[in-house]
């Protein structure tokens, strides 16, 4: 009789919830960091970038089961990286 050894992600699945979670916040918080800076130069690109930085926080928070997550994660993302390309290009 052979037992098989637990998954890991089975043994102790909020570990990589937490790291995820982590991860969200350290990319807001870069956002936010980013924002600031930019602010300094340019008023209108510095509050878009700032006002991504509490979406992004946001994303990171909401339960991984939700329905449409993904979605809306992936559409989150498109919409920063395409103000992110007007901007970089109006500049």
């Amino acid at each position: 009789m052979t037992t098989s050894l637990p998954d890991y992600e089975d043994a102790d699945p909020g570990l990589a919830r937490v790291r995820t979670s982590l991860a969200w916040t350290r990319t807001a918080l870069s956002f936010a960091a980013v924002g600031a800076v930019v602010l300094r130069k340019d008023i209108i690109a510095g509050l878009l970038i700032l006002a991504a930085a509490p979406v992004i926080w946001r994303l990171g928070r909401l339960d991984h089961h939700l329905p449409g997550r993904i979605r809306l994660v992936t559409a989150t993302i498109v919409a920063v990286a395409l103000v992110s390309l007007v901007v970089a290009v109006s500049h």
